[in-house]
């Protein structure tokens, strides 16, 4: 990346928006020749980097945005559409070994519909998802052996066909490139073989069928695997060597050189103009208030809007140490060690089609444990206890399906650390517990969401096996402690995944129905940090999501609110929580402990941020792989602001105030179904209330607004 100085003093004697043909030598070594307006490339222009990477093609106020080609020195390049710096749209790359990738982008990796060509003959042509086969697609080896299915990850998962060219052909379930589950295998001759396939020869069992008597009894179904695949190797793609993005020019501004021939800054800084127009004098920053707090603020003077700097105090880590005397101690290490037990318990592999008799209603398992241990469980210092698992072998294919690993799940919530409660229950009486690594949120349950967490059992296990992307609540375990003596209390408790287990800092976090009554943070302005939940009417932003995002955001919103709907559950909510990205820079050499307050004068301590630095940092590799919908997803939001004279209004109007930030969000407290009591509620208060105003409303009714709300604050990002 290189910091950009226009080299003519005559610039800022031209008219504004007035544009013109310009060579500009910089200061790095790098040339820019093309069209300028306003101190910026904008229009057709080429611009040479100094290490030979070259783009040329249309530029927009100082950013590649439009048809342009991107090439390398290794002689790999991208021809195609780009924008704000990346390439995003449809686009051809074809990198230095001769691979060809021809098909839709986003945010530099390869994600949509698209053809990859290699060089060694073979061909994917399907869809992609961060960079990767991910959907279905059709992949055909050079020695024409080709495979028609599903992907995820770059690798054969899911339902597929694999045809051999010499007329061979396996139909059936395939996990990580191999088959694995129900499957057929069939030979030219008509004989076939059906049964669970896997590369465990003890998990291997099924039938063979000969077509006639003198068939191949010998026959080993692992020959599929080292023998018959042992030439199907998916090939990869290689990295990208520099993206587009972090080669970006920063334009600071004006600057002429001197007789000495050293390039000088002009006294006065271009003003830079944010998309929707308005106008600042540099980049987002941020800055120490003095008051302890941490305030993003855009450096504007009179062409911003009159809502001040954006409070942030530094996030602290939410909850209470459970620690010896602690009135919940005991509960805590009985559900550790029931944990412990459930989860090691050994039991036999399990495909991902489970029986209908695994999500029965009597599918549990009560098991005892006496202080002084038993043959079963380990003697322990807590009082004696019993514990219940229901439907074990549901949840133990929910972790796998989710990919949790069962000793990192055990050692998160029964390790060394102890458990952290949070400062008080929910609306529902629930209290929240969390894992140290904050991995996994524990919530103790009442009988009824009990019951209606098992009823809708087998529709949410169908759901979340087929919408990798759903928002729903992640659900890995169902349990209960039952404590001995004359007490007998039972405590029932479901332990789901934590949304906001991530390195980067939570800054603000809204919880949002579509509903307006009660849906206002009661707190006083100095009281709110980071930790603080706020609701609908406190909402002040817009969020702005990549278009190929957006229309995956929606089409899940959608299923989601479809399968909520049909289980007859409503009073759900979409959890969001967001990251300033602007804060992270600041500290970015420790991400883990939240944003810092700058240290130093005001020249010296707070360091402008470029956009390219900023995607610098966000697009490392590592990163790229995390992204998905809902999590650590790249996005901007707009500040709105609600009109004085409509205090229920939903929905602010939007100020044209940026900001880059990370986005986690999800669908939560998904087990309230419209039971009697609801019914009473919505009849009670809509005799005081308008009745669209109100949380209780049929389930069909909140759907629909909860669709209409959330697709009002959730928009498409301007090209």
């Amino acid at each position: 990346m290189s910091v950009a100085h226009a080299d003519d003093a005559d610039d800022y004697s031209r008219p504004t928006g007035e544009s013109y043909h310009a060579e500009k030598a910089l200061p790095s070594g790098d040339f820019y020749t093309g069209q300028w307006r306003d101190n910026l490339p904008h229009g057709h222009g080429k611009y040479l980097w100094t290490d030979g990477c070259m783009y040329v093609g249309d530029w927009c106020r100082g950013k590649t945005m439009g048809k342009g080609r991107f090439s390398w020195p290794s002689g790999a390049t991208y021809e195609g559409d780009f924008k704000n710096g990346y390439m995003d749209g449809k686009g051809t790359y074809i990198d230095s070994s001769g691979d060809l990738y021809r098909g839709s982008w986003v945010m530099n990796l390869r994600h949509g519909q698209g053809t990859k060509s290699y060089v060694n003959g073979d061909c994917y042509d399907g869809e992609w998802r961060r960079g990767l086969q991910d959907g279905h697609g059709r992949y055909q080896w050079k020695n024409e052996n080709h495979y028609i299915g599903q992907w995820k990850n770059g690798l054969m998962n899911g339902n597929g066909t694999m045809i051999w060219s010499n007329g061979n052909r396996y139909d059936g379930s395939w996990e990580d490139g191999a088959p694995k589950g129900n499957g057929t295998f069939r030979w030219s001759d008509g004989s076939f073989y059906v049964g669970v396939w896997s590369k465990d020869p003890k998990e291997q069992n099924g039938t063979y069928y000969p077509s006639t008597s003198s068939g191949n009894f010998d026959w080993q179904p692992q020959q599929v695997f080292y023998a018959d695949l042992s030439e199907c190797v998916v090939s990869t793609c290689q990295r990208i060597p520099v993206l587009p993005s972090q080669k970006m020019p920063v334009w600071y501004g004006s600057s002429e050189q001197s007789s000495s021939g050293n390039m000088t800054k002009n006294s006065e800084r271009p003003r830079r103009r944010s998309v929707d127009g308005r106008v600042s004098n540099g980049e987002m920053e941020l800055r120490n208030n003095g008051s302890g707090y941490l305030q993003l603020d855009d450096n504007a003077e009179s062409n911003r809007s009159s809502l001040g700097p954006l409070r942030i105090q530094p996030a602290k880590k939410q909850g209470q140490t459970i620690s010896k005397g602690h009135k919940n101690y005991e509960l805590m290490l009985n559900l550790q060690l029931g944990i412990r037990h459930s989860v090691g318990r050994p039991a036999p592999a399990t495909s991902l089609d489970l029986k209908a008799s695994a999500f029965d209603p009597k599918e549990k398992l009560w098991t005892k444990f006496p202080s002084e241990g038993s043959k079963y469980t380990p003697p322990h210092q807590s009082c004696e206890f019993k514990w219940k698992d229901y439907c074990p072998v549901v949840f133990r294919t929910l972790r796998k399906l989710f990919s949790v690993d069962a000793a990192d799940y055990m050692l998160s919530i029964c390790g060394n650390d102890d458990l952290r409660e949070l400062s008080s229950p929910g609306k529902s009486g629930s209290f929240f517990y969390l894992t140290n690594d904050d991995r996994y949120m524990i919530k103790t349950m009442k009988k009824a969401e009990t019951k209606v967490l098992i009823r809708m059992l087998p529709a949410y296990y169908n759901h979340v096996r087929a919408c990798e992307n759903t928002l729903v609540t992640k659900f890995f375990g169902l349990h209960c402690v039952k404590l001995t003596g004359t007490a007998q209390k039972k405590v029932r408790f479901v332990i789901m995944g934590n949304l906001f287990c991530t390195g980067h800092s939570i800054h603000r976090r809204f919880d949002l129905k579509g509903s307006s009554h009660g849906r206002l943070t009661t707190k006083p302005e100095s009281e709110i940090d980071p930790n603080t939940t706020l609701k609908d009417l406190d909402l002040n932003f817009a969020f702005r999501l990549q278009k190929n995002w957006f229309q995956e955001f929606c089409r899940q919103v959608d299923r989601d609110c479809e399968f909520l709907e049909q289980e007859r559950i409503m009073d759900y909510s979409l959890l969001v929580g967001l990251h300033f990205r602007e804060a992270a820079f600041k500290d970015s050499a420790t991400p883990t402990s939240g944003a810092r307050t700058p240290t130093g004068n005001s020249d010296g301590g707070n360091t402008r941020l470029s956009r390219a630095e900023m995607d610098r940092f966000l697009l490392d590799a590592s990163k790229l792989a995390s992204i998905k919908l809902g999590i650590n997803m790249p996005a901007r939001v707009e500040r709105t602001v609600r009109r004085s004279d409509c205090e229920n209004q939903l929905v602010g109007e939007p100020t044209g105030e940026f900001y880059d930030v990370i986005l986690y969000f999800g669908v939560i407290d998904i087990l309230q179904d419209y039971d009697i009591s609801k019914k009473l509620e919505h009849a009670y208060k809509s005799m005081q209330y308008d009745p669209t105003s109100i949380s209780a409303v049929d389930p069909k009714q909140y759907a629909r607004r909860f669709r209409d709300f959330i697709f009002r604050v959730f928009v498409e990002e301007d090209t």
